[in-house]
Order: C-alpha cells, then sequence, then structure tokens
C-alpha cells in the first residue's frame, strides 16, 4: 500500500485555511438521491451534519449515525456493496483503513463540478487524485486556570516540566486535591496520549521508509516515565477519564490544568455552557513541550469527509453535495467558536488560540500511514498495566512491540 500524501502539511492546512474570500452559494441544490452519513459525535461535526441535512427533501433522503464507534464500523459498513453508508467523516488516522481497502471514491469529477468554494488546501490527496475533503484542523493543547495558578504564585505553564512543578505547588498550597487530569483511559485516548509525548520529545515511530516500529527506547522509556509523573496529581481513577470526561472535570472546577482537544474549547470558555468564573479564567495555549525540546508534545490533524465506493453515482453526488453545503463558508463564519475552520472566510476565534500556537510552534502531523492504526492499538491496549503500577515501562514497551510486530505481520507490511 502506498502512503497517503497530503496536499499540504496539517500546519498548513490549518494555517491556509483563514483567508478572507467571496462567500458560497447560499442553496443546497441536491435533487435526487440518498445520503447516509456516518461521522464521529461532537459538537462542530453535529452542526455540519445539521447543516448538511437540510439538502432533504421529497426526493432526497438525508440519515445520519453519529457514534464515538464511528471507526469501528466504517469498513465493514463500506464494503458491503451498495456501502451502508454513503459519506464517511474522517480525520487523517480513519481514512486510512478505508484507503488501504480501496472503499472511497476519487472526488476530482465533484470537485470540478461542484467544489467552487473549496479552498486548495482542503483538498487531501492520494497519488494525485482527491480522496477527501478536510473542513476542520485540530489538536490538542493547554488549558489552564490562570486564576488557580496566580492564587499559587505561578506563572504560564510552557513545559510537562512546569505542569509538574506548578500541579505540586497547587496541591501543595491546598488549592486542588487533583489539579491534573489526562486522558488515559485504555484504548484510543491512552495511545493517543503516548504519541504525543513521544514525538514532543522528538521521537520517531518507524524506521525510516519501513513499518519497523522504533519506541523501544530511551525517549519511548521517558515518554512513559512522564505520562506517570502525571497521574500522582491526578484523581485516583484516572485511567477511567477519556478526552470529554477530562474537560467536563475542567469545566467543573476540578482541574486546573489539561491537554485538551481544540475542538471542545469553545464550550470551555462560553460562560453560557461552562461556569463564568472558570470560563472567563481558561486560558488556551499551544501544547507544551518536553524533555526540554521545543516541539509542542501534540499531534497535528484535520478532519473531513469521503465517499463510499460502493455506491451509485446519484447518491455520490448527492452526497459530496450535501456535505459540501455543510462545510460552506456561512457555517464557518457563523460559528467561529465551535471549531478551526479550514473554509473559506473564517476568521480565527478565541477557541482556535490553542490549536494554531500548537500549529505554529512546530507540532507533528499524525502520521497517515497504513500501518499507523495497528501501532495506535497496541499503544493503546499494552501501556494500560503500566500506568496501573503493574508492570515497568521496559515491559510495556516490550509489549507493544510484540504486539504491533505481531499485527503487522499478519498484514504483510513486516515480515
Amino acid at each position: 500500500m502506498r502512503k497517503p500524501a497530503l496536499f499540504a502539511s496539517t500546519a498548513a492546512i490549518i494555517l491556509a485555511g483563514l483567508a478572507l474570500v467571496q462567500p458560497a452559494r447560499a442553496e443546497c441544490g441536491v435533487e435526487k438521491g440518498t445520503v447516509r452519513i456516518l461521522s464521529n459525535d461532537f459538537e462542530a461535526l453535529r452542526l455540519v451534519v445539521s447543516e448538511a441535512e437540510k439538502c432533504a427533501s421529497a426526493t432526497v433522503k438525508v440519515s445520519k449515525n453519529q457514534t464515538s464507534e464511528h471507526k469501528n464500523l466504517q469498513v465493514p459498513a463500506l464494503k458491503i456493496n451498495p456501502a451502508q453508508y454513503t459519506v464517511a467523516v474522517i480525520a487523517n488516522n480513519s481514512i486510512v483503513p478505508l484507503l488501504n481497502e480501496g472503499l472511497l471514491r476519487p472526488l476530482d469529477d465533484l470537485v470540478a463540478k461542484y467544489g467552487q468554494d473549496l479552498q486548495p488546501t482542503q483538498l487531501i490527496k492520494l497519488d494525485g487524485k482527491i480522496m477527501a475533503v478536510a473542513f476542520m484542523g485540530n489538536s490538542q493543547h493547554l488549558f489552564f486556570r490562570k486564576d488557580i495558578l496566580e492564587k499559587a504564585g505561578l506563572q504560564q505553564p510552557k513545559s510537562y516540566e512546569d505542569i509538574l512543578a506548578a500541579a505540586k505547588a497547587i496541591k501543595d498550597k491546598g488549592l486542588m486535591d487533583y489539579p491534573l487530569a489526562a486522558s488515559n483511559k485504555a484504548g484510543w485516548d491512552l495511545a493517543a496520549e503516548f504519541v504525543n509525548m513521544y514525538l514532543g520529545y522528538g521521537g520517531e515511530l518507524f524506521e525510516a521508509g519501513s513499518a519497523a516500529p522504533t519506541i523501544n527506547n530511551e525517549k519511548g522509556l521517558a515518554t512513559l516515565k512522564t505520562m506517570k509523573a502525571m497521574t500522582e496529581y491526578m484523581n485516583p481513577d484516572y485511567m477511567t477519564y477519556n478526552a470529554d470526561e477530562i474537560v467536563k472535570s475542567y469545566a467543573a472546577g476540578k482541574t486546573a490544568i489539561i491537554n485538551g482537544w481544540g475542538s471542545l474549547a469553545g464550550g470551555v470558555i462560553d460562560p453560557v455552557k461552562t461556569p463564568a468564573e472558570i470560563a472567563g479564567n481558561t486560558v488556551l495555549a499551544a501544547a507544551p513541550t518536553v524533555g526540554s525540546g521545543s516541539t509542542p508534545a501534540a499531534a497535528l490533524w484535520w478532519d473531513g469527509f469521503s465517499i463510499a465506493k460502493n455506491i451509485s453515482d446519484e447518491d455520490a453526488e448527492a452526497s459530496f453535495r450535501a456535505m459540501v453545503y455543510g462545510v460552506r463558508p456561512e457555517v464557518g463564519q457563523k460559528h467561529p467558536a465551535l471549531a478551526t475552520w479550514l473554509t473559506k472566510g473564517y476568521e480565527p476565534g478565541p477557541n482556535a488560540v490553542g490549536v494554531l500556537a500548537t500549529a505554529n510552534g512546530g507540532a507533528k502531523p499524525y502520521p497517515m500511514l497504513p500501518y499507523m492504526g495497528l501501532l495506535h492499538s497496541a499503544l493503546g491496549s499494552e501501556l494500560a498495566e503500566f500506568m496501573q503500577g503493574r508492570e515497568s515501562a521496559e515491559e510495556a514497551l516490550k509489549d507493544v512491540e510484540a504486539s504491533y510486530s505481531a499485527a503487522a505481520r499478519e498484514g504483510g507490511f513486516l515480515k
């Protein structure tokens, strides 16, 4: 399988989508067909899908399944013919299994006919063919309570070493029992925490030009050491927290510092959705560095949509046009606080500060590699015992390497 190639780097996509240009056409224009959307479930995607649903009519049917389990459903759902869904809303990791299986339709013809309002940097290409349309950028980055830090006599933390020192000061002064939280829930979230931290240490996940893993090294050990050190200042049930739960904990005033998703920042700084004392004292900043490095310890992401291959041309056209309508420039212009939109005319608001600072700091994109999902799965399952104190860091990395290597050999990526 050839490596999927971005039309531009994720950082460039995020930054290039911010220019002011003319508005889009006002009407959906879909006359017939069926649109069946599978997507993740968070506020920005709910908005996009609800806008696409406006294309429904007596001759156009639009349905949706928005679920956190979308990654597990997409391949089997798009393999059948006709595919269960006509649209897969994906990110730079979840598109890879669909590309590997050949389940997506090239979009060049549809972009040429109906993509006048799409920017070139939104077009995700593989071997010169447009395979997805990106509409928002994302990353995990720092959220912190400036009022709590001020009471502890602290400045803004810039590194994980600063965060650990700040957590100790906050706890020692009795300001909070558990000032930190991280998305350490076993599975996808725990793996993402490792990847973020490991990239911050300057680690390489694979040997150059190979699927051979390269995490069982000093940088991998340092990553696990820092992740474990953070748990000393977390609620004892820290292994139950996913990305949504740490934001809820923060918004409830139980936590002072988190590395949360930019796509969730808008609600945290909105005094209508979060207590005014917390919303008004929240600072969004670049993801912290670690180990004396200068690169933010976070991966950059994009979210976008693809069209299933195993559907009729009529449904493909209806689905593409509905989704283009769902991500038309007015959506980002009218709802700037929901996401870091990549669409025309978007002016970054306060919610985008952390994502843009992380991108500008040189954070690396999450790898679009056909075997990255196997490593992510191995990390998510094999690091849990270490985080719970039941095995050493050395044992955990060996387990990850063994689990990944077995899966990669089965998948034909390793001999």
